[in-house]
């Protein structure tokens, strides 16, 4: 099974129950009182956030939404697709059930598209980079904990590596190379991953410069598109989304009209960032600034 699959398994298996509960009219309230469960349950269920999800109460799902017996083999098979083990399986300690949908989706990605205002996009993380950015949204984790999260954070960006890994494009605003994450050093080498991973055939970094303002109609925060391509019969594999993580939790995206208004916010701001070559050389600048400072002060938070 690739990377993604289970993931991509259970939310098709949310959106068959989900279509199956509002065509026999049933409110989240009444499907849980059949399985015995409360409707955030169900709710859950729907929105594919589920693992190891019990074929029976399904079964029972399939029979109060007269789905027929070909429709209910589909939904079971579902089930049982959406039970595969992945990698991240090691860290659930670590991440939230929300994430753990995120990572998923974004290994089945074949397009990732990311806007950073203030951070450096989290797939070209160094472990000092992530490190300081771990400590300061979780300063109540010792330190093993903090390493997990460091580990995790590595062992995602492996899928840019594979052979058949998605395209990753990244629009990086000028504060976010410009700003101090855990000193000088930290920067410096944070800013030459990114020259570094600029040259690989999959990868894109552009720079927004502040010369070029805020080129939107709205302001609006960080956000990762994701586009699953499609099978073979022409079909999409998934539909596209739109993530955005905050203190306040995951959201993910999917209603068409919020998704093309992100898809032409992301291209208006890529029309207004530098060239590739030029992006590569205002991050090779900025790190060469940050090394020039590294004796001059200690680590900062």
């Amino acid at each position: 099974m690739t990377e993604g699959n289970s993931t991509l398994a259970r939310r098709r298996l949310g959106r068959k129950l989900r279509g199956g509960r509002l065509g026999a009219g049933l409110t989240l309230q009444q499907s849980g009182g059949v399985i015995r469960v409360g409707a955030s349950s169900v709710h859950r269920l729907e929105r594919g956030l589920v693992s190891g999800v019990d074929d029976g109460q399904v079964a029972a799902l399939c029979r109060i939404y007269e789905f027929d017996a070909e429709q209910t083999r589909d939904v079971l098979a579902l089930v049982e697709e959406g039970e595969g083990v992945e990698w991240w399986g090691e860290y659930e300690d670590v991440m939230s059930a929300e994430f753990r949908t995120y990572v998923g989706l974004e290994g089945a990605a074949r397009e990732i598209r990311s806007y950073e205002a203030d951070l450096m996009p989290g797939l070209l993380h160094t472990p000092a980079y992530a490190r300081v950015l771990l400590e300061t949204l979780y300063p109540d984790e010792d330190a093993a904990t903090i390493d997990r999260r460091v580990r995790l954070r590595m062992r995602r960006q492996e899928l840019l590596e594979i052979p058949d890994g998605p395209g990753f494009q990244a629009v990086v605003r000028e504060s976010a190379i410009r700003m101090t994450v855990g000193g000088p050093e930290v920067m410096a080498e944070q800013c030459e991953r990114l020259v570094e991973a600029s040259f690989r055939p999959n990868i894109d970094i552009r720079v927004l410069p502040f010369s070029r303002g805020l080129p939107m109609r709205e302001g609006g925060g960080p956000f990762v598109l994701l586009d699953f391509g499609s099978d073979g019969s022409g079909e999409l594999v998934e539909t596209p989304l739109v993530y955005i993580e905050s203190f306040r939790g995951e959201q993910y995206l999917t209603e068409p009209d919020v998704v093309r208004k992100h898809r032409e916010v992301y291209h208006t701001l890529l029309r207004n960032t530098l060239g590739p070559e030029s992006s590569r050389e205002m991050l090779r600048r900025a790190g060469a600034e940050f090394e020039s400072r590294m004796d001059e002060s200690p680590r900062e938070a």
